[in-house]
């Protein structure tokens, strides 16, 4: 008894002092640290502004005016009043002229949130209020005075027109290089646009709000984490992050779904641009996955922007409701792909067979008719009412083989339609338009088609490029002292009814109403769905005693930056190839490792220039992201630097 009493006291003197060990040892890796910088999320900026809104109190003679309430979309305004009875306001933002005067009617109700689009720059626009109540005409005009456009705003636009036959609808354009999110009026004026990155596609949902990119990357050069549901004011309703993040495309699906173009990083190839998901509105859970990877040969019909990295280069999804399937574009296989909805099985490819192997061969068409000609390096592939091919053709060399490549200046970009035949597998060209245009209607890269309606279609040539003054095969982010070109075309039976040129390349362009009847403005904090996934830990080790170095000149020349966001670290720095980095979280004598790749990716399509990897004589500026999934509690921040472990005096608390 005497005996294992004595063993007792010893356990329980061993663990009191593994208790003050442990404790010291915790109290030296905080000691001293602060809080990394955090990051607030636009989200939870807009809700904090939305908390300052106030309609009590205001009537339509002194209405509450918020111009730009959510500090992202300047040519907005936010018009806040009560009125005793329920009454529906109409709303008329007065332009130049007809075409560029725009009205709204609100629903009925006696408490009135109207958000107010289509503003002109630094100037004051007339604004009139006017409903009816108890018989009569109730009208009230504001003056609402905006800011002048950015510096570095596309000011410079060249129009023409036909205006007996044009709408007042606007022209959303995308930038792919210096730019901003815009909206332009048939008179070549911004009427809207967004201060934050809103890239690639950008399109009106069936509720009547916007689908677009985030402004957060989650892997270079241009893969963002999600998507943002939002209206014209900027305020946002849902955000939708993606594990494999989102580029190019999405498409909205019946049943409200969402068809997006992703990546798998952590695929065993390393590839990127070939793996589309379905997400979940309401969960915001992938239910569904495709990998080309799964369905293709990543060897065949190599373009010339072809890498093992970027093989296939999906820039389009489309879903095709009477064929249950999804049509897909690989500009680096001059291949637009159609795949079974259910299976994701492989149904046809269009494009020039070359270089295809023989198993292959049977799932493309032979050509029918006259004036046919294949596509090249193609962009925003559809399937019309009519079933037809409807693509945007870029035109790049029009031959797989590379002795018969055409020169830039001697190309041209296209619209194109085709006429499929997938019984026979025969194919016939039923319309086009920019052949005629020849080399300064050619764009290597980027650009869209829109189909209206029958006969009424956009072809968009977003980027053209003139190095020297010659047509250029690269796109802008590869040229130094370019020329850029955006230039858009409408056409009604085969007319040419408006063309706006403008000194930028733009991804793509979308012809929407200034109002949406679908839409309704509801304040409220932003739903949050998805997840950008776990990060991978290189290893992990249990040790209450490791050497840590402080800050020094050779820390500080790697220009190391740490910021939280709501839903990760993020850690940038400057390092040569070389350099063997890895950051470091430390909590309860467990540290966790997580390596920081030190390169940069042979890209043959930068599509948006507007991030960039940096590299100079002192190394890559890389960045690298840690999720906070499964992530929980504070954690110390250290960067081991070709195997010297740095304490950062910094902690993160997740």
């Amino acid at each position: 008894m005497k005996k294992n009493g004595i063993l007792i006291l010893s356990a329980i003197i061993i663990i009191l002092f593994g208790i003050a060990v442990f404790s010291n040892v915790q109290n030296q890796r905080y000691e001293n640290k602060k809080e990394v910088h955090v990051i607030t999320s636009l989200t939870e900026e807009q809700y904090q502004k939305e908390k300052k809104f106030k309609t009590k109190g205001y009537t339509i003679e002194n209405p509450n005016v918020i111009v730009d309430p959510y500090g992202i979309s300047p040519l907005t305004a936010l018009v806040l009043f009560e009125t005793e009875d329920k009454v529906s306001p109409k709303v008329t933002i007065t332009g130049k002229d007809e075409l560029t005067t725009y009205t709204h009617t609100f629903s009925l109700s006696k408490k009135h949130e109207l958000p107010i689009y289509g503003l002109y720059a630094d100037q004051e626009n007339k604004v009139v209020i006017e409903y009816e109540e108890e018989g009569e005409t109730v009208s009230k005009e504001l003056s609402i005075q905006t800011d002048k456009l950015p510096e570095n705003m596309i000011l410079k636009a060249s129009v023409s027109k036909k205006t007996e036959k044009l709408t007042n609808d606007l022209y959303f354009y995308t930038p792919s290089s210096i730019g901003y999110t815009t909206a332009y009026d048939v008179n070549g004026d911004v009427r809207w646009y967004l201060k934050n990155y809103a890239l690639w596609k950008i399109d009106r949902l069936e509720n009547g709000h916007l689908l677009v990119s985030t402004e957060r990357l989650i892997n270079s050069p241009y893969y963002m984490t999600g998507l943002y549901e939002m209206d014209l004011l900027g305020k946002i309703y849902t955000e939708f992050s993606l594990e494999g993040g989102y580029h190019h495309d999405y498409y909205e699906m019946e049943n409200g779904n969402l068809l997006v173009a992703s990546d798998d990083f952590n695929n065993e190839d390393g590839t990127v641009e070939d793996y589309i998901v379905e997400l979940d509105r309401k969960t915001g859970k992938i239910v569904k996955r495709f990998d080309l990877k799964d369905i293709l040969p990543m060897e065949d019909g190599k373009s010339e922007n072809w890498t093992s990295y970027d093989w296939f280069h999906n820039n389009a999804v489309w879903y095709d409701k009477k064929t249950n399937s999804i049509t897909l574009s690989g500009r680096h296989q001059d291949a637009v792909v159609n795949i079974d909805y259910e299976s994701g099985e492989l149904n046809w490819i269009l494009g020039d067979s070359t270089s295809w192997g023989k198993e292959y061969q049977k799932y493309f068409f032979k050509p029918v008719g006259d004036n046919f000609e294949w596509q090249w390096s193609q962009h925003a592939s559809m399937i019309t009412p009519e079933g037809y091919v409807f693509l945007l053709d870029n035109g790049n060399n029009k031959s797989k083989v590379k002795e018969e490549y055409v020169k830039a200046e001697d190309s041209y970009t296209r619209g194109v339609m085709y006429k499929i035949d997938t019984k026979n597998m025969t194919i016939e060209q039923v319309w086009e338009y920019g052949k005629n245009r020849g080399s300064e209607f050619y764009s290597p890269y980027i650009s869209d088609v829109d189909y209206l309606e029958k006969d009424h279609y956009i072809v968009h040539s977003g980027g053209i490029v003139y190095v020297d003054g010659k047509n250029s095969n690269q796109p802008a982010g590869f040229s130094k002292d370019a020329t850029l070109v955006s230039d858009t075309v409408e056409l009604i039976n085969d007319e040419v009814v408006f063309e706006l040129k403008l000194p930028t390349n733009n991804y793509r362009v979308e012809k929407m109403s200034l109002y949406s009847d679908q839409e309704k403005f509801k304040l409220g904090e932003a739903t949050r769905l998805g997840s950008l996934g776990k990060t991978e830990v290189e290893k992990e080790k249990f040790n209450p005693f490791v050497s840590t170095k402080k800050i020094d000149d050779d820390y500080k020349s790697h220009k190391i930056e740490i910021t939280k966001e709501i839903d990760r670290l993020v850690v940038k720095g400057q390092f040569l190839r070389t350099n063997q980095v890895k950051i470091v979280l430390y909590r309860n004598m467990n540290w966790k490792y997580y390596n920081v790749v030190i390169s940069k990716k042979p890209y043959t399509a930068l599509c948006v220039d507007i991030f960039t990897e940096e590299e100079d004589e002192n190394g890559i500026m890389v960045t690298k992201y840690i999720n906070l999934d499964s992530l929980i509690g504070k954690y110390s921040i250290y960067l081991e630097i070709d195997g010297v472990l740095y304490n950062t005096g910094e902690y993160v608390d997740f």
